[in-house]
């Protein structure tokens, strides 16, 4: 199966890709994450380490990766309307923490509002245009926090 559209062709903007590298443990890098992303704005409605269920359950050996679900009220809200309710298929908006090495973490972040358009989940007009500039305002200012 071929996919319909080539992700090469897309840059990191494209999709709002954001990264940034914490020098800290992983668990220090977690909670100043879930302090940064909450005083930009957002709360975080679910949270957990895929890397720890994968260890637990397939013996993965998977070094420290922690989710924060980050969620902005008022943007999730106007993105249910401008979406006719689809984008909820991609909340919340995850922030993802991973140990690169020892006092070395990584922190990543993509856009649902970017991609649900260019996948056609949200529609390509002004109202939408806004959300997204909106979104990336708060993400920008979190990591720019941190």
């Amino acid at each position: 199966m071929s996919l319909p559209i080539d992700p090469q062709q897309f840059d990191p903007a494209d999709i709002g890709e954001v990264q940034a590298t914490l020098e800290m443990d992983h668990e220090a890098a977690i909670e100043h994450v879930r302090e940064v992303f909450t005083d930009a704005g957002f709360g975080v409605a679910t949270e957990f380490s895929p890397s720890e269920m994968l260890n637990e359950k397939v013996d993965a050996g998977r070094d420290p990766y922690y989710v924060l679900g980050a969620c902005n009220p008022a943007m999730a809200d106007r993105a249910l309307e401008a979406s006719d309710k689809r984008m909820g298929g991609l909340f919340p908006c995850n922030v993802v923490i991973w140990e690169e090495e020892p006092g070395v973490q990584r922190v990543y972040h993509v856009s649902i509002m970017r991609i649900a358009r260019l996948v056609g989940m949200a529609p390509d007009d002004e109202a939408m245009a806004d959300i997204i500039a909106d979104t990336g305002e708060l993400v920008e200012a979190a990591f720019e926090n941190l």
